[in-house]
């Protein structure tokens, strides 16, 4: 995964958590804008939550940033 999604993940969890708190979920849709600005990205994040963690469509926002920090 490209170093600059990595870095969005990061922010918009932080983000929602600060809002919402510990207890918030998301999609990987969050990390977009509401266009397809940008398919291999969104393709990359979308291959890393579904086919690589077999993640649900929402989870947790802490769950997703721990797996995006210990996988640096």
């Amino acid at each position: 995964m490209q170093k600059q999604l990595r870095e969005k993940i990061i922010q918009v969890c932080n983000e929602k958590i600060a809002k919402k708190g510990s207890n918030v979920g998301l999609s990987f849709y969050a990390f977009f804008a509401n266009k397809n600005d940008n398919p291999e990205l969104l393709m990359q994040a979308a291959e890393w939550w579904i086919k690589t963690h077999q993640l649900d469509h929402f989870e947790k926002a802490i769950k997703i940033k721990q797996l995006i920090e210990t996988e640096k």
